[in-house]
């Protein structure tokens, strides 16, 4: 988790595994722009767009991907979305597939805090079941896989529901306003664009 380099009193998810993938993607692009440089000079760079596209998709996929935890709300960086979710429209927290921000008319879910397989559960130990917030627990004091404290989605997922919860002892979100408060998605045009430009080159580059 990182602060920086959003201001306030701010909370800010990143998978581990997601920045180990990123680095992954950009060291076996750089290696093969290094290697093809060493064995045919300036005149291969062309083709290499396809080691450029696995360094833009590392950034993409594993590194941008974030969930900022605000005072005024949940911000979930994805791909291609950014969302914003206003405390007030927020309904309920689920971890089944990934983090999961519902609200009364649509489910957002987090790229950046995915549930884990199934050896999540498996690796799970008494610590990991305990001192989670209080809706986390179904009947039973069940935990889903999905909201352990050793799973990327049960990370983010105790962020933001410590957080809803603080602010909502605190008398700061009012119940009742899930259907009138807004949602704000804005959709990275740019981003996307980047992504089939590198795409086509890439298929170019090989097959053409």
């Amino acid at each position: 988790m990182s602060r920086a380099p959003y201001a306030g009193n701010v909370e800010i998810f990143k998978a581990r595994t997601s920045k180990i993938f990123a680095w992954i993607c950009w060291a076996v692009a750089v290696f093969g722009v290094v290697v093809a440089l060493v064995a045919a000079g300036p005149r291969s760079l062309p083709g290499t767009t396809p080691l450029f596209f696995v360094a833009f998709l590392g950034w993409l996929l594993f590194w941008r991907p974030v969930v900022v935890v605000r005072d005024s709300g949940v911000a979930l960086e994805n791909p291609f979305r950014t969302i914003d979710v206003p405390w007030d429209a927020l309904v309920q927290v689920d971890t089944r597939y990934a983090l999961t921000l519902v609200t009364p008319r649509k489910k957002y879910p987090a790229w950046a805090a995915p549930a884990p397989g199934i050896w999540g559960g498996r690796n799970a130990r008494p610590e990991h079941l305990k001192g989670l917030p209080g809706t986390t627990y179904g009947p039973s004091s069940s935990v889903r896989p999905g909201d352990l404290k050793n799973t990327d989605s049960g990370a983010a997922a105790i962020l933001v529901r410590t957080r809803w919860q603080d602010l909502v002892e605190a008398g700061r979100v009012e119940p009742g306003r899930a259907e009138d408060a807004s949602v704000t998605v804005a959709i990275g045009w740019f981003r996307i664009a980047a992504t089939v430009a590198l795409a086509a080159a890439s298929y170019w580059a090989v097959f053409l």
